[in-house]
This record gives C-alpha cells, structure tokens and sequence, in this order.
C-alpha cells in the first residue's frame, strides 16, 4: 500500500529543523546575537510541527486499536486527507475493518446457523465449564427430554437427578455410556439414554460437550427382537431332534402293528429295543441341550467324555435312517479308523452333526442319486469329522455369512444351526470350516484337538 516508500514530509522537516539548529551557533560566532530573538520561536515552532505531524499518526492508530478492542467495525477513516502519509494509513484501516466486519459477520452467520442445527436435532446437547460448571450451551431437545426449562449450572441437576448428574460427571471424554434419567413432569417417569462426551480447550478454559440421546425405546425393540430370536432358535433346534424321534416312533409303531398278529419275533425286538432306546437318548440329549444352551454364555467346563466315532456314526444313522429312507437320500460312513475316539460332549456333538445331516438333506433333495457321506481320521494332534453331500452347493459370498447368527438362504430358515454348531465347536477348542461349489456340493470339516 506504498508504506514501504520514504515519508518525505518527515525527512524535509527534521532537515529543515536541523538547519535552523545551526543558525543560533553562525550568528554568535559573527556577533548577531539579536538574530537570536527571531531564530528561537523559529525552532520552537518546527519543534511543535515535527510533534504534532508525529502524534497524528499515533493518535489514529490509537483510536483504531480502541475501535477493534470494542469490535467497533463501523467507523469510515478519510481517505481523501491531505496527508499522503495519513491517505495510506487510512486506506489500510478501512481495508482492515471491512476485513473483520466481513469475518465477525461470518461468525454471527455460523453461530446462527449453529442454533438452528441444535434445535432441530433430537439428540440433547449440553456444553459447560468444567470449572465453574457454568452452562454455555442447552438445547431444546434436552430440554424436552429432561423437562428442564433452565438450567444456569451443571450443579443444577444435581438437585433435580442426582444420578444422572453423578454419570454426567464421572463420564470421561471419548466415552459412551447408558444411564437412567427421571423426568420431573407431572407423571414422573424414567428414561434410558446414551451419554456421549468430549471435551475442548478455548480461551484458556476447558469445556465438556455431553450428547444426551434417548434409547429407551431402541433398547426395548432390542429385548423384544432378541426374545424373538431366542425363541426362534430353540423351536430350531428342538424341530430338529423332534421331526426324526417323530419319524422313529412312527415306524416303530408301523413295526408292531405289522408284527401284533404273529408276535414280535427276537430280531424285531431287538429293532423295537435300539428304536425306543435311541428315543429315549436323543430325548435326554434335547434335554440336555436346551440346559446347555440355555447356560451357553456361562459355560466354562463341558461334559466332556471319551466318545466312540463309530457309536455316534451309529446312533446317528438310527435316528436318522427313517427320514433319510423316506426321501431315497444314500447316507454313507467312511472311517479310517474304527477305533478312533474323541473327547467330546456326546450330546453337543449329537446336535451338531443332526444340524449338519438336516442341511444337507435340504441341500441333496432336488439332485439325482442324493448322497451324503460322513467320515472321521485322525491327523497329528486333532481328530477331524467331515461330513459332505452332493447337493446344490453354495456361492463364495454365501459361504463367507453362513457362520454369522441368523444368516439363512431359506425363506423359512432361521440362520443359527450353523452359527450355534461353530459356538459349540468353539467351546470344544476346535474348528468348523465349509468348503462347497456350486452345482457341485458342500463339505463341512470338524476339527476336534487330541485324538486317540
């Protein structure tokens, strides 16, 4: 703004005062002593002007600081001075008004626009000092919330909700956390909300920003939707033991009518003895399960007992051949080893491979020659279960969810066998991994660790 080129003004009358300086010194020396009565109102004059043209500047610069000290953007400075000098400075006032006049508008504009965003949105906001405790900011949702018209402190809700109050300020910043708020309407009531909080430094003070949002509803569409699912869940499981120990006992009914007028022979009782007893063990184990799984999230030590493969393959195959036969699917079992043996909990173990043996009937019911084939080998430190079919496969992206609760490809499914068989695995300390293609087939692989 040309403050950079040399005020000329200054320069011509420090020159000319220093000039007038030297005149008192030639006049004595030539003996014009009386030149001096003329000379010394001459110097103080100059002296006068050299202030007076200093302190002007000053004193605008002076009076602008005040201007700006109280945000007093509104004064206009004469460009048109006679002083260049001054025309500059002036010209840089106005320039740097205008600039904060254009910045505080700014704020104001922000600032506004920040108090309708607080009064529109439903979460509560609540901003203090967390020294003096003093409120900066309470908007109306929180006030609608809490019924809290006013509220100059935070210490003012200690007297209205203490707990709420002592969750407020026990909550660290970058924390969460669901607490219970009274109301003080006129039916008193109480409320789950999520308190979530941060703090931020300005102007040497430290101020806490708590967010209040109301969850009561959300949580108790989370109970009931989590009730649902348990519900559904069990009547999966129990459908599961159910629907083959229904068909067992309505062939072996089939079976004694068919014998009632010749009389049972000793090889019939023997299929009547293993039919009812294999009844009477699947129907302890659904007992048991449902107390297990019940105690799911607190087990911390299985039944664990050293289980026969060949006995479950064979129980299994009990349980199952009646449903099996009905829908001409071929169950084959491949063992390696026949003595092979695990430890394991025999009833989870039951549930997990009637959960997979149901999957694949599904998967095997609309494919020529349906086949589903059940093995066991024992490979260094682990004993592997791997039951596989030649059903209708599944694609990559299925395969990476059918883990995930509640994941189901069928319309009527309800997405926690397989979930429930790898939480059970897991409890064993083993694996449960799938491998399928499709068109081609699906094979799921146990992992239990030990073997002998």
């Amino acid at each position: 703004m040309g403050f950079k080129q040399p005020d000329w003004s200054i320069t011509w009358r420090v020159a000319l005062l220093l000039l007038t300086l030297s005149t008192p010194a030639i006049a004595i020396l030539n003996g014009w002593s009386e030149a001096l009565v003329f000379i010394l109102p001459l110097i103080v004059y100059q002296v006068v002007d050299l202030t007076r043209y200093v302190r002007k500047a000053q004193d605008e610069l002076g009076q602008f600081i005040e201007s700006v000290h109280y945000r007093d953007f509104s004064r206009y400075y004469n460009e048109q001075y006679p002083n260049a000098r001054l025309q500059l400075l002036h010209k840089g006032f106005n320039e740097i008004n205008s600039t904060l006049k254009s910045i505080n508008k700014e704020k104001e504009s922000q600032h506004l626009h920040l108090q309708k965003i607080m009064e529109l949105v439903d979460t509560g906001i609540l901003s203090y000092d967390v020294e003096s405790g003093e409120v900066v900011l309470l908007n109306d949702s929180l006030k609608k919330l809490l019924h809290l018209p006013y509220m100059k402190t935070i210490h003012h809700l200690e007297k209205r909700d203490e707990e709420l109050y002592r969750a407020v300020q026990e909550l660290q910043p970058g924390r969460s956390r669901i607490a219970t708020a009274y109301t003080s309407n006129f039916e008193k009531s109480t409320l789950k909300v999520l308190l979530s909080a941060t703090a931020f430094r300005s102007e040497d003070r430290t101020y806490k920003l708590v967010a209040f949002q109301n969850v009561s509803e959300a949580l108790d569409e989370t109970e009931s939707r989590a009730w649902q699912k348990l519900l559904n869940v069990l009547t999966h499981e129990i459908m599961n033991s159910v629907a083959p120990i229904a068909s067992l006992a309505d062939t072996l009914k089939t079976r004694l009518h068919e014998t009632a007028a010749a009389g049972p022979s000793a090889h019939d009782m023997e299929d009547f003895e293993l039919s009812v007893s294999t009844i009477k063990n699947r129907s302890l184990g659904l007992l048991r399960f449902a107390e297990v799984y019940r105690n799911l999230n607190r087990i911390t030590k299985l039944n664990v007992a050293d289980v026969s493969v060949q006995e479950v393959f064979t129980n299994l195959e009990h349980l199952m051949h009646p449903t099996l036969a009905q829908k001409n699917i071929s169950l084959e079992f491949i063992l390696e080893d026949p003595a092979i043996r695990l430890q394991a909990d025999k009833n989870l173990l039951d549930q997990v491979l009637i959960n997979l043996l149901v999957n694949a009937i599904e998967a095997v019911k609309n494919v020529p020659e349906p086949t589903i084939v059940l093995s066991a080998y024992a490979s260094g430190e682990s004993t592997f279960v791997k039951m596989e079919d030649n059903g209708i496969g599944m694609a990559r992206e299925v395969q990476e969810k059918i883990f995930i609760p509640f994941f189901s490809t069928r319309k009527n499914g309800t997405g926690i066998g397989l979930s429930l068989c790898k939480q059970i695995l897991m409890l064993h300390q083993g694996s449960i991994q799938v491998q399928s293609a499709e068109g081609v087939g699906t094979a799921f692989l146990l992992r239990f660790p030990g073997n002998r």
